[in-house]
C-alpha cells in the first residue's frame, strides 16, 4: 500500500504536471465501490470536473486531494495498488516493461482527466484490485481537513510536524495499551505510516515492535518521536525513490528473506528476524531492538506462538493498518524479494496476490540489490 512518501510523490507531480490547466475532457468509469462505497458516483465526478481548473493539491499521510476552481474538490486514497498515472511522466516510481503497461487509456482506469493547454496533460486513476476511494467534498479548498474522512484521522508528521512533537506523542502512547507497531500502524492515531516505516522508525527508535505503547520510557519516546520526523521526511525528500534512502536503513537490507543461503542481515553481520504482529509482518533486529516492558504475548512470533482468544486477535488485527474509515483486507504476506524491485512492489508483494499478469511491474527506482 503507498505510504506518507509514495502519496506526496504523486502529488509533487499533480503540482508540476496539472495544477494551472483547465480540464477540456473528464471520462468516468463508474465503479460501485471506489466511487459508491464513499456516496459518489463516476457521473457526479464527471460533471463536477469538467472544464474546470486545477488550482491545488494537497495530502494528510495516506490521502490526498486536487483542488478545484470552485468546489465540490476530490478526494483520494490509493487502497493496495491504487495509483495516478500522468501520460509520458514518470509518476512511479516502478516502471514496467510489458507493453500492455504502457497502453493509454490505461487498464483499470477509474477516470481520465485531459487538459485544454496545446500540450495537453492526460492523467488516469488506476485501480485494479478496487482499494482504493475517490470522493467529492463540497466545501472551500482550505477547509478539506476538516471533513470526512480527513477529520478522522491522525495528524500527518510532516505536514503537521507542530503537533506531531514529543509531547503529543507521550500522551498518545501512555493513553493506550496495544504493541508499538500497532499504534503506529493506526491511521487513527497518526496518517501516513504503513509497515515498511513503522519498522524503519522502530528500527532506529531501538524500540520492539511488540512492546505495548504504554510501557514505553522517556527516553525511548523522546528516540520515537525523533525517527518518525527522522524517516518520514527523508523518504518524502527523495519522493519514496529507494535508490536514493541512506545506505544503513534497515530497509536497504531486510529484502534477504526468503532467499536461499542469503539470510537477512545488516553490514557489521546484525540479524534481521522476522515477526507477525496482527497478520502484518514487521522486521526486526534484535541486537538492536530489545524488550524493555511488557509485550503482547497473543501475537504470533514467525507464524506460529501460542494463539490468544479470537476477540483479542480481532481487537490487535483492527488496529494495523487501518485508514479510521476504509479499511484494507487483512490479508498479507511477505514473499521473496525480485532484481531491481523497490517499495511499492516489496510492500505490495507484502500486502496482497497479484489479480492478474498484469500487476506484476519491476521498479524504475531500484532497491539496493
Amino acid at each position: 500500500m503507498p505510504e506518507l512518501a509514495e502519496v506526496a510523490r504523486i502529488v509533487h507531480f499533480i503540482r508540476q504536471h496539472l495544477v494551472g490547466k483547465t480540464l477540456s475532457k473528464v471520462q468516468a468509469q463508474h465503479d460501485d465501490i471506489v466511487y459508491g462505497k464513499v456516496g459518489t458516483s463516476a457521473a457526479e465526478f464527471q460533471k463536477a470536473m469538467q472544464g474546470k481548473q486545477i488550482v491545488g493539491a494537497g495530502q494528510q499521510g495516506k490521502y490526498f486531494w486536487i483542488t478545484m476552481s470552485s468546489p465540490p474538490h476530490v478526494v483520494m486514497h490509493f487502497g493496495m495498488a491504487g495509483w495516478l498515472k500522468i501520460k509520458d511522466a514518470d509518476t512511479y516510481y516502478y516502471r514496467s516493461d510489458k507493453p500492455a503497461d504502457k497502453e493509454w487509456p490505461p487498464k483499470y482506469a477509474k477516470f481520465v482527466l485531459e487538459t485544454s493547454d496545446d500540450e495537453k496533460t492526460e492523467a488516469a486513476f488506476v485501480d485494479a484490485r478496487r482499494l482504493g476511494r475517490i470522493r467529492l467534498v463540497d466545501c472551500p479548498a482550505d477547509e478539506i481537513r476538516k471533513h470526512t474522512p480527513l477529520k478522522e484521522n491522525g495528524p500527518d508528521p510532516v505536514v503537521d510536524k507542530d503537533i506531531v512533537t514529543e509531547t503529543w506523542l507521550m500522551a498518545k502512547l501512555k493513553s493506550k495499551k496495544v504493541p508499538i507497531k500497532a499504534l503506529l500502524l493506526d491511521q487513527a492515531n497518526i496518517s501516513g505510516i504503513g509497515n515498511w516505516m513503522g519498522d524503519e522508525i522502530l528500527y532506529h527508535a531501538k524500540i520492539h515492535p511488540e512492546q505495548y505503547s504504554n510501557t514505553l520510557h522517556d527516553d525511548q519516546i523522546k528516540e520515537l518521536n525523533s525517527s518518525i520526523h527522522y524517516v518520514c521526511s527523508t523518504a518524502l525528500d527523495v519522493l519514496a525513490d529507494s535508490e536514493k534512502f541512506p545506505e544503513h536503513w534497515l530497509f536497504k537490507h531486510r529484502w534477504g528473506k526468503g532467499k536461499k543461503n542469503q539470510p537477512a542481515a545488516l553490514p557489521n553481520g546484525d540479524k534481521i528476524t522476522f515477526l507477525t504482529v496482527g497478520g502484518r509482518t514487521s522486521a526486526v533486529v534484535p541486537a538492536v531492538q530489545k524488550k524493555t516492558g511488557a509485550v503482547a504475548k497473543e501475537i504470533d512470533r514467525n507464524g506460529g506462538g501460542t494463539p490468544a482468544s479470537s476477540k483479542r486477535k480481532r481487537a490487535v488485527k483492527q488496529e494495523i493498518d487501518s485508514d479510521a474509515e476504509d479499511k484494507p483486507e487483512p490479508n498479507s504476506r511477505e514473499p521473496k524479494k525480485k532484481k531491481n524491485s523497490t517499495v511499492k512492489e516489496e510492500e505490495k508483494k507484502e500486502e496482497e496476490k497479484p489479480i492478474d499478469s498484469s500487476v506484476g511491474r519491476r521498479r524504475s527506482t531500484r532497491s539496493r540489490k
